[in-house]
């Protein structure tokens, strides 16, 4: 047993001073949790820096806005459907007969200290969040980022896309308001139309015939609980994979796919990340300032026998929407049994095409035969036929857009809604084919320039008089950053069949699947897909003078 004693400076009785008291927690801490190890493995962590990379931070700071003000609105509200009568400030609806959910949602926007503005914070910041997950999703597309190892981590991104849809469905539904009332009967009739299962699910989330009485306090119990809950897991396993895996980088000089070239965790990431935070707060806290959105009062309480007059739902439910809205209204019997196909194949394909883009990443690995490790991104210009999917999908994603309000579509721009019906119609199988093709001819268009500027340099607008008379524009040469970018991204070949006979002799047989990959590789790979990038030997014949124009 030993003893000590400390002076009034805070000096033991061998003279040492007392560590500050921050290390003195610290390093109680450490030997509890080993928080040094930890620090120093991760707090230098390098990110490389790019502007496209504050895409996945938007979505990150609004999902933690989303958090924050839905903590302080749960505090106020009674997700309850039974009913009351208003008394409370707003003038105009005093008297009338509402459910406690819409009571609470007028209470919040009137009576509670800044509810107003914390509920339009909260409804803004989910609308960015899904606009910030749609673009930064596209931003890992077109530059393949998606690629092994990083399969898992597009799988979680693309799952918070879609718990983020229901999530803001769910979300939006709550006040029980005319407009929402009018959504949510929208997906009860979409339920419905499923066959034998339809009826099931249409129970169990409303607990009896449309409306109920129950599906306000389990849409929240949905939105506040269950998927926030998981959503939030996915986020913090997907910011574990992206430091597990390293963060990707643009290719550059000095950049490979076994280093990451960039700025340290702590201080400068972390600084930069505060500041960025507070930004985006301050930015979506402005535009809930100054742009109302869904005001309830303007719109009442949601009754059964009525609805909403141009209802629309928020813009990433809009190709859904639209799915359903152009579609004809098919139905057949079947055994005694009515299938309204107008709502049912517009549900069956709708999830159809987000798996699509869920397993989009292992389509492309399995088509090119590319088991490699990728950290390094690709120019969108540089991988012509994915670019091209990718504005294809965003094509059909618009289209349907418009057709999910057609109807404002009619009436803003004096148009008939049954032309803007037949558009969508034939642009969702048209349009996209066509961007397809464009898109892919644009790539190959920026190829070439790419080409040029490598052995000819940069045009510099000066002209200049040759002696005889000529008149030529002076090209100046690339840096050699300038020409690494230019000349660093690979163009892999397609696959090749295997032959048709073995070593022995034997007759080898490929089989269906194996000729339809190689065909669809060729289509990734193969002739008028790329153009051939510059190499050395051009280079040095150009700059030599030889084949100088």
């Amino acid at each position: 047993m030993s003893t000590s004693t400390t002076d009034a400076y805070g000096a033991d009785a061998q003279g040492r001073r007392k560590a500050p008291a921050g290390e003195r927690v610290a390093d109680w801490a450490d030997g509890r949790l080993g928080v040094y190890s930890l620090a120093k493995a991760n707090l230098r962590k390098i990110f490389p820096d790019h502007w496209s990379f504050m895409l996945g931070e938007v979505c990150l700071y609004s999902f933690l806005i989303i958090i924050l003000t839905g903590v302080y609105l749960t505090l106020f509200f009674h997700p309850s459907m039974e009913e009351t009568v208003y008394h409370g400030p707003y003038v105009p609806m005093q008297g009338m007969r509402m459910s406690e959910a819409f009571a609470s949602t007028l209470n919040i926007s009137f009576d509670v200290r800044g509810g107003l503005l914390v509920r339009q914070i909260h409804h803004w910041a989910a609308l960015v969040f899904l606009a910030g997950m749609f673009v930064h999703m596209m931003r890992v597309f077109f530059t393949g980022a998606f690629r092994k190892p990083r399969e898992i981590n597009w799988l979680f991104g693309f799952l918070l896309f879609v718990l983020g849809m229901f999530t803001g469905f769910t979300g939006y539904s709550l006040p029980d308001d005319l407009l929402s009332g009018t959504g949510v009967r929208f997906m009860e009739g979409a339920i419905l139309s499923f066959p034998i299962v339809g009826t099931y699910m249409s129970m169990f989330l409303f607990g009896g015939e449309f409306p109920g009485a129950d599906f306000v306090p389990r849409f929240f119990s949905i939105h506040v609980l269950l998927l926030p809950g998981i959503m939030l897991g996915l986020v913090v396993a997907h910011i574990i994979l992206v430091a597990y895996h390293k963060h990707t980088q643009f290719p550059g000089p000095g950049r490979t796919n076994k280093n990451v070239v960039g700025l340290p965790l702590m201080p400068v990431y972390m600084a930069k990340a505060g500041g960025f935070f507070f930004l985006v707060f301050g930015v979506i806290a402005a535009i809930a300032a100054l742009a109302s959105i869904n005001p309830i009062w303007a719109i009442g309480p949601y009754r059964p026998d009525q609805v909403s007059t141009g209802a629309q739902p928020d813009w990433y439910m809009g190709f859904a929407e639209g799915l359903i809205r152009v579609m004809p209204g098919w139905e057949i019997n079947f055994w005694g049994h009515t299938l309204v196909l107008g709502v049912f194949i517009p549900m069956m394909v709708f999830p159809v095409v987000l798996g699509a883009i869920a397993v989009y990443p292992f389509i492309e690995s399995w088509v090119t035969g590319d088991k490699r490790e990728h950290h390094l991104l690709d120019r969108p210009r540089n991988a012509p036929t994915r670019t091209a999917f990718g504005v294809a999908w965003i094509t059909a994603y618009f289209v349907m857009l418009i057709g999910g309000g057609n109807d404002l579509w009619a009436t803003h721009f004096h148009l008939s809604i049954n032309a803007i019906t037949w558009f969508v119609r034939i642009g969702f199988f048209v349009l996209p084919v066509l961007a397809f093709i464009a898109t892919r001819r644009m790539c190959m268009g920026l190829q070439r320039r790419d080409r040029d500027k490598v052995l000819h340099g940069r045009e510099s607008g000066i002209i200049k008089r040759l002696p005889h008379g000529e008149f030529v524009e002076v090209h100046e040469p690339l840096s050699q950053e300038q020409l690494h970018t230019l000349t660093a991204h690979e163009q892999p070949k397609p696959l090749e069949l295997t032959p048709e006979v073995d070593e022995n002799g034997v007759e080898r047989k490929a089989g269906a699947t194996q000729k339809l990959r190689v065909k669809l590789s060729k289509g990734f790979y193969g002739e008028g897909t790329h153009i051939p990038k510059a190499t050395a030997e051009e280079f040095q014949e150009i700059t030599s003078g030889h084949g100088h124009h």
